[in-house]
């Protein structure tokens, strides 16, 4: 009789667990959210160094006093705060990207997008659209201002998967900051569409 209790309360136990499956999936709204921060602070504050504003965490959620609330909080803690899916973006790696990135919009990278030479790619980079708009005098200082820039947007991308502890989200980042970049471009700079195609904002 013991051996048969065991059996259920071990069956049970295996099938409430089973029950309480938790998928760890990209929070794209919280992403948006963040790469829409991220970037009007980058292009609001070209070539200053003012701070951004600091992004307030989310007041905890109450999981009420329920029975079956609180055993799901203490068998899996983390199922409550999978409820209200946030991404952190503010690390000291990713302010000093930020820093960069604002002071390069502010220089020789924001005049380039200006001239029309530079557009935003549709994988969330940088790249020369128009070499003939750069004097070739100036050319190999273009050339390092792209290769920089997308050197801080690919580690951007890394940052931020790795803070959120969440490295295979690396892609679903950069795509959510390759609109963002597009949407927040400003008037005349370009920009390529999903088949590559250069547009002008």
């Amino acid at each position: 009789m013991r051996k048969l209790i065991y059996v259920i309360l071990t069956t049970m136990a295996v099938a409430l667990v089973g029950c309480v499956t938790i998928n760890v999936y990209f929070p794209e709204a919280a992403a948006q959210k963040a790469a829409d921060q991220f970037v009007g602070n980058v292009l609001n504050h070209a070539g200053s160094e003012a701070k951004p504003e600091v992004k307030q965490p989310p007041a905890p959620k109450d999981s009420g006093n329920h029975p079956s609330a609180m055993l799901l909080d203490l068998l899996i803690p983390s199922a409550q705060a999978a409820e209200t899916p946030d991404i952190r973006i503010q690390t000291s790696a990713t302010e000093a990207i930020r820093a960069r990135m604002a002071q390069r919009f502010g220089g020789t990278l924001g005049q380039l997008l200006d001239a029309g030479a530079v557009g935003f790619t549709h994988d969330g980079m940088v790249a020369i659209r128009d070499a003939a708009k750069v004097p070739l005098s100036q050319r190999a200082q273009a050339n390092a201002v792209v290769a920089d820039e997308n050197r801080d947007r690919a580690a951007l991308y890394r940052e931020i998967a790795n803070a959120n502890n969440h490295p295979e989200w690396e892609s679903q980042i950069r795509a959510t900051f390759a609109r963002t970049w597009i949407e927040k471009a400003r008037a005349g700079w370009y920009y390529q569409n999903a088949a590559g195609a250069w547009q002008r904002k």
